[in-house]
């Protein structure tokens, strides 16, 4: 997963310019052209969102906006690709306008169920987990 930070002009709901959604529309196409594309989405400002906070095993939601803008994010991609260089290639690819220095993007490697360590689950989860995603991929389309 590639994951977009966000700066002061995604938090006040700038929205890019054209130069910048055609530079990153050609980007998703190529993706898509590779075939490593599962989902690319920005995101709007933390003004629209919330954070779930717990305390004492009791859940409060606190409504955004929220003032740490280097820590939250503006979107991202999700890429299925065979390696972490080929992670970072297709990363170092984004088109980044000018004056983000600083600002960054995140690759992270997203943990498969298939990642786990036998052991770690029991053979019920693990048959709950499959149907669970044979399930979603019946879904897919729909």
């Amino acid at each position: 997963m590639i994951v977009g930070r966000s700066n002061e002009e995604s938090e006040a709901g700038v929205m890019p310019s054209q130069e910048l959604v055609d530079a990153m529309m050609e980007y998703n196409e190529s993706l898509v052209k590779a075939g490593v594309l599962l989902a690319a989405e920005g995101l709007y400002p933390s003004s629209h969102g919330a954070r779930i906070a717990y305390s004492g095993g009791k859940a409060t939601v606190l409504d955004g906006p929220f003032t740490e803008a280097k820590e939250l994010i503006a979107g991202f991609w999700l890429i299925q690709v065979k390696s972490r260089e080929e992670a970072l290639e297709w990363a170092m690819r984004i088109p980044v306008p000018c004056g983000h220095d600083g600002v960054g993007l995140h690759v992270w490697q997203v943990l498969d169920p298939t990642d786990m360590p036998p052991e770690s689950m029991s053979p019920e989860t693990t048959e709950r987990e499959h149907a669970l995603r044979e399930s979603l991929e019946g879904h897919e389309g729909a």
